[in-house]
């Protein structure tokens, strides 16, 4: 190698280093300099192929490393996440986003804009990519969003159906009530709604494959005539409803158009109706990465809870309960990334070893933001202002999650439901 270029890469490695707020890693060029913080045990080893991978991370760390470990130009030896965890924690401490990342994110925020148009491709770009991928990884309901765990020892499914009975005991359901729901996945929390508190759901969506396997589910189960399933965005919703409720959408509205989102909630349930919005959010407002927006969620915003809290201030919602589930989505992503490594043959089958790789540092780097606080889950309850409050004390959110009773009169305990059968399984085309 030489000893003049040996000491640039090891110049380099060590910017590199202080960049990332001297994380406790070990930086190898493949067959040169390496460098590592003094009197620390490393917990992983990140060996770069070439001095292109190291120059482009010198220019900008976060897209640099992502498209370089993508195309295979970038190992890490040692525990992935806890990696990750580490980096995260090092380069907390060590500012905020610099000029460039700033500037290069709002230059994505025009480019991928949440307008009708803008929305539809974006979602597209994720939510479409077929079906049959995410059958290997989610649960048998297909639900993407943060599950919550009664207990650590809940599987993944029954995680999920507890998570859905929780919304449905926050916003107090009741039978022959009418619910809209802002986007709705592959259906599950709309069809749950509907069969276990007997409510009528309107639930819209711009991802085509994902509404027409939810319709062909409510046809199978018998729910077509109580859920309408709608290929719309969500600022078409027209009607009154006495319940609006969305989880997991406001993560692709972004804050630009939070305006329209605040119009569209109240043109639905008013001042009387109520609702529950369940969104990956921050502690304070900040830049969402923009490898995870080039590669991954284009269009994908983090807002912080002051700025989700500006969509109900205009119209005088009263908040009635803020949770934060935080951990509980870092455990969901657990299993995610386990069942999508034990899927990754028949992954890069459908795909390439590329795709593999990009999403296993995307499932992986979203375990260890949760982890460190990076990343919150909020779940805000609201009701319109001339509605009373919907119980005195907490205790009714939680008497289900562990077979107590429900909110709505006939729905099934939690413990019942998990016990039972699930109806519907992945062998759907």
């Amino acid at each position: 190698m030489g000893i003049l270029p040996r000491f640039a890469d090891q110049w380099v490695l060590t910017r590199i280093l202080k960049a990332t707020g001297q994380a406790p890693i070990r930086l190898v060029v493949k067959g040169g300099a390496d460098v590592s913080p003094p009197g620390v045990s490393p917990v992983a080893t990140v060996v770069l192929q070439d001095r292109n991978t190291l120059a482009g991370l010198l220019r900008d760390p976060e897209v640099s490393f992502g498209d370089a470990y993508m195309d295979g130009k970038i190992e890490v030896e040692g525990d992935f996440v806890r990696f990750l965890e580490e980096i995260y924690l090092a380069m907390g401490s060590a500012g905020d986003a610099k000029w460039y990342s700033r500037l290069a994110s709002k230059w994505l925020d025009f480019w991928q804009d949440n307008s009708p148009d803008g929305s539809r491709k974006n979602i597209h770009r994720h939510y479409d990519l077929g079906n049959d991928f995410y059958k290997l990884w989610l649960d048998t309901q297909l639900v993407y969003t943060c599950a919550y765990f009664p207990a650590p020892s809940s599987t993944l499914e029954q995680a999920q159906i507890a998570k859905m009975d929780h919304v449905c005991r926050k916003l107090r359901l009741q039978p022959g009530e009418t619910v809209v729901e802002a986007g709705c996945g592959w259906g599950a929390l709309a069809l749950h709604m509907a069969r276990e508190y007997g409510v009528s759901v309107k639930a819209f969506n711009v991802s085509r494959e994902q509404i027409a396997y939810a319709r062909e589910r409510a046809k199978a189960e018998g729910l077509d005539g109580q859920v309408e399933f709608v290929e719309d965005d969500y600022r078409a919703i027209s009607g009154k409803f006495d319940v609006f409720v969305s989880v997991g959408m406001l993560e692709h509205v972004g804050e630009a158009h939070f305006g329209e989102f605040s119009e569209v909630i109240h043109r639905s349930i008013g001042d009387t109706g109520r609702g529950l919005v369940h969104f990956i959010g921050r502690n304070r407002p900040g830049v969402f990465s923009r490898w995870i927006r080039k590669q991954i969620f284009p269009g994908a915003h983090t807002p912080s809870l002051r700025a989700a809290l500006r969509i109900l201030e205009p119209k005088d919602y009263s908040v009635l309960d803020i949770e934060n589930l935080r951990m509980h989505y870092a455990k969901t992503l657990e299993h995610w990334l386990e069942r999508f490594e034990k899927s990754r043959q028949q992954v890069t089958a459908m795909y390439d070893s590329r795709f593999v790789r990009a999403w296993r540092l995307y499932l992986a780097g979203s375990i260890a933001a949760f982890r460190v606080g990076h990343l919150q889950l909020f779940q805000i309850l609201f009701t319109g202002s001339q509605r009373e409050p919907l119980f005195w004390t907490r205790d009714p959110l939680y008497a289900g999650d562990l077979g107590g009773q429900p909110m709505a009169e006939g729905a099934k305990p939690v413990a019942e439901k998990v016990r039972e059968k699930v109806k519907w399984t992945h062998a759907m085309s």
